[in-house]
């Protein structure tokens, strides 16, 4: 899921991609999108963008003499679980583009294009970040890090470690994979309390007598957690590509799976925080792990078991199947759906919590039979927009 890395390269992609192009007409949205028309029309203009966090900015800026006469106009994209920009052939348009820029005659008509398979990603008119996030981990580090160190006493920072890295009021670009390399790195247990962690940060200071090559290679040698934040989606950035993704080309993923050290690794262990997102850790959960629930460790796929090797002994099979199991071949599957990405800063919004499953209470017909119950199909909740982020 796209992640402040993704994000910064994203940016890097319009810019390079739309360099040289010249655009005209008017924007076109899909259909299915809840998103906001976007009311702009320009026989000429070029698009360039910027990156914060996980927030990409849009510009539309009309040539000189282009018709109508049009001011500039800023898109805020947030890009949800699977968002991303592409530059194809107009008449090859992805099946879930839900945002299209035409390029202008003459040469090749091609369509930058805001793809969004999971449709939980979000643009707004008007340009403006959005209110409540903190400074950007990778272009505003010294904001980042006096932002943090200045709020502690927040009670964010009762919450775990790895909770508190998704908090975008906080750590603006950080999210699943990166909350666990960073902690992996350090060796902090992700359930430590994070005021715990961070306090001791506020009172490191590099000694006087240091010149300074030596605190920079102190630094280099020993990041903080902090640092870090800064210094491991840079890393990213640097692999090139698109970063992480489902929709990466084979050679970007592969890169970015050799980068990877913790996340989904095998050997490694994971456990579900409050919120519901997946965390990968090694070694001890620390003292705030959610109670009663049991790590699991991934294998590597020379540990897992062969598909002979899974086969249990069969139990002897029943004589008649029973009214339960009559009246489950009637009914219709389930689907699983996913709510929208999470409405709260406070914590990472990329992923939909995982609804909790209940039991269904129903009486039998009279004739012993079960009747087939209809099954409604799950609505996602959406709250309001204003507070969402991703």
């Amino acid at each position: 899921m796209p992640e402040g890395p993704e994000l910064h390269l994203a940016s890097q992609f319009v810019n390079e991609a739309c360099r040289a192009l010249v655009f005209g007409g008017c924007v076109e949205k899909s259909s299915v999108s809840r998103n906001p028309e976007v009311p702009f029309e320009s026989s000429a203009y070029r698009i360039s963008a910027s990156a914060r966090g996980k927030e990409l900015r849009l510009i539309l800026s009309p040539l000189p003499g282009a018709q109508p006469p049009q001011e500039p106009l800023a898109l805020v994209f947030r890009f949800g679980m699977s968002g991303s920009f592409q530059l194809v052939p107009r008449e090859e348009l992805p099946r879930h583009a839900h945002l299209r820029f035409y390029t202008a005659p003459p040469g090749p008509r091609l369509a930058l294009c805001f793809v969004d398979i999971r449709r939980f990603g979000r643009w707004d008119l008007g340009g403006k970040w959005q209110p409540g996030r903190g400074p950007c981990v990778l272009q505003e580090y010294q904001q980042f890090r006096e932002n943090v160190l200045r709020n502690l006493a927040d009670k964010a920072f009762d919450r775990p470690i790895c909770e508190a890295l998704l908090d975008q009021r906080f750590f603006n670009g950080i999210g699943n994979y990166l909350r666990a390399e960073i902690l992996y790195r350090l060796k902090i247990p992700p359930f430590e309390k994070a005021r715990s962690v961070l306090e001791a940060l506020q009172q490191h200071r590099p000694s006087p007598e240091l010149t300074l090559s030596q605190k920079i290679r102190t630094k280099l040698q020993n990041p903080d957690l902090l640092e870090l934040c800064h210094s491991v989606p840079k890393e990213v950035v640097q692999l090139g590509g698109k970063g992480y993704g489902s929709e990466s080309g084979e050679e970007d993923f592969t890169a970015f799976r050799a980068w990877l050290r913790c996340y989904g690794m095998p050997g490694m262990s994971s456990l579900q925080d409050r919120h519901g997102r997946t965390i990968w850790f090694q070694g001890d959960p620390g003292p705030l792990a959610p109670k009663g629930r049991k790590s699991r460790k991934k294998k590597s796929k020379a540990t897992q078991p062969s598909p002979e090797d899974r086969v249990e002994d069969p139990s002897p099979p029943s004589k008649a199947p029973s009214r339960t199991r009559r009246a489950k071949r009637d009914l219709p599957k389930r689907t699983a759906t996913q709510r929208p990405e999470g409405t709260s800063l406070q914590q990472d919004p990329e992923a939909p919590t995982v609804p909790k499953k209940g039991r269904r209470k129903g009486r039998q017909a009279a004739s012993g039979h079960c009747r087939p119950r209809k099954v409604k199909a799950d609505i996602p909740s959406l709250e309001p927009e204003g507070t969402s982020a991703s």
